[in-house]
């Protein structure tokens, strides 16, 4: 999931790391959308006089930093081997099953952005609200959330299946990057082909595997789970050139640096992983993408022995971001089959344990921002840094950071702690809007990260449906691994 917005410099040719799920890009190109509600909300300035109503909160910025700082222990304390088998059960969350009244409005809250972005014509979802281009990656957000809201009796049968006959009718008759596999983006309306924020201008910028994994593996769940969606589903799979997608065991992308074709090693612990088991689901070769283990090494954050890959921007070109969206996606989707639940335990460990020492509710993960740069990774660590926020070209922004209501939600239909219930009330409390959930709360700024994205609704609406089911997605569609 990255922003991928500048193609990267033959030095840097690796940096489609961790895919192109660009809803960073298409944000930016919202810029004069954001430009009055930045105006009525501006970020707050710099404080001089102790005096001032929002001393303490610089204070308390500058103490959780200071804490961030020395909670950083290289190296980390490792996972035993006997904790890293992955569970041939896929995992079920404690307190599963049927949801109750709130979780039900938070279902229909996160469907409520859809039925405003969804393009009839077409079938297809718009990315960020309002702004007609979409990825592969947020159509399959798209299709997550079309399940849940049938799922969950938001929708109609009648109404599902209409929405999503032309959404995969357009899948499988998409314009395609060199008549070989979906475009990076799309302007959601017209279907053509395009660069970032450039709707109208017809433009080829190459493939990502990242998308097209998690593409892959909802259309593996519609394909098992609805019978009369599988031939419309095969129709899309063999029109696409999806051998293109692997070499040697990797996912490869493709990007267009100065007019010329890269192909470039895409993902890193984390997303590589969840990608590439979608693709394994139908029949690719992606046993190097994933080893969980080659790559990984261990960080200790707040006590907790947290995994990152050693493969980093000094060493490869890519940022090698610590995430919590890949691990829940994994979690609710495969039931930790592509990464091992003993990471997705840290990685909430020492979030939970942040908590604890600077009392900053902890959620983190990539999203669109409401102001510039309008996409950040809040990451646990990347690139040698604990507890950064940074954009895909490495500009810091640390007073950006913000508790990411999808990986709040998520957390807690997974573990169902005490410290996820915080999490998810504390969304109900500050992050609802009238058309869908808010990305996040702004640590620093005390305040809503006010962009709203199909792929922070999407995951939402999924993870509730996940709660519902019992079971992890694919397992509960009846996908054969």
């Amino acid at each position: 999931m990255d922003s991928d917005f500048q193609p990267p410099p033959k030095s840097l040719s690796l940096l489609a790391s961790v895919g192109g799920v660009v809803t960073a890009i298409i944000a930016i190109a919202t810029l004069n959308f954001w430009s009055n509600q930045i105006s009525q909300n501006p970020q707050t300035p710099a404080i001089s006089k102790s005096d001032s109503p929002n001393a303490k909160v610089e204070t308390q910025a500058q103490k959780v930093a200071k804490l961030d700082n020395e909670s950083v222990i290289l190296p980390g304390k490792a996972i035993p081997a006997s904790e890293l088998t992955i569970s041939k059960a896929p995992y079920v969350a404690p307190g599963v099953g049927k949801l109750d009244a709130v979780e039900m409005a938070t279902a229909r809250q996160a469907w409520s952005y859809f039925q405003r972005n969804w393009n009839d014509q077409t079938g297809l979802v718009n990315a960020v609200d309002g702004f007609a281009s979409v990825t592969m990656w947020d159509q399959a957000a798209a299709i997550a959330a079309l399940v849940s809201a049938r799922e969950l009796n938001i929708i109609s049968e009648a109404e599902f299946e209409a929405k999503l006959t032309k959404m995969l009718q357009t899948l499988a008759s998409l314009p395609l990057y060199k008549g070989e596999l979906p475009n990076k983006v799309y302007n959601s309306k017209t279907l053509i082909p395009v660069n970032y924020g450039q709707l109208d201008q017809r433009e080829e910028i190459g493939w990502s595997a990242i998308d097209l994994g998690r593409m892959a593996l909802w259309l593996k769940i519609v394909e098992a789970k609805y019978p009369k969606m599988r031939s419309p589903v095969q129709k899309v799979w063999q029109r696409w050139q999806v051998k293109r997608l692997t070499k040697n065991g990797q996912m490869y992308g493709t990007a267009v640096v100065q007019g010329k074709e890269q192909h470039n090693q895409e993902g890193r612990l984390g997303y590589e992983n969840y990608a590439a088991y979608g693709l394994k689901l139908w029949g690719l070769d992606v046993k190097q993408a994933l080893d969980y283990k080659s790559n990984t090494a261990f960080v200790n954050l707040y006590g907790q022995g947290v995994p990152y890959d050693r493969r980093d921007a000094k060493n490869s070109g890519a940022n090698n971001y610590v995430l919590s969206e890949p691990y829940i996606l994994d979690g609710i989707e495969t039931g930790f089959q592509a990464l091992p639940k003993a990471y997705a335990d840290r990685i909430l460990a020492a979030q939970a344990a942040r908590y604890q020492a600077t009392k900053e509710l902890t959620a983190l993960t990539e999203d669109n921002l409401d102001r510039p740069p309008y996409f950040v990774y809040n990451s646990l660590f990347v690139n040698g840094k604990p507890w950064a926020t940074i954009t895909d070209t490495q500009e810091q922004h640390n007073n950006l950071r913000f508790l990411s209501a999808k990986a709040a939600v998520g957390w807690h239909v997974l573990y169902n702690t005490a410290y996820t219930r915080q999490l998810f009330d504390f969304v109900q409390t500050n992050l609802k809007s009238k058309d869908g959930w808010f990305n996040g709360f702004y640590e620093s700024l005390r305040q809503p990260n006010k962009s709203l994205t199909a792929n922070n609704n999407g995951v939402i609406l999924e993870s509730l449906l996940y709660k519902q089911v019992g079971k992890p997605l694919t397992v509960w569609a009846g996908v054969k691994n």
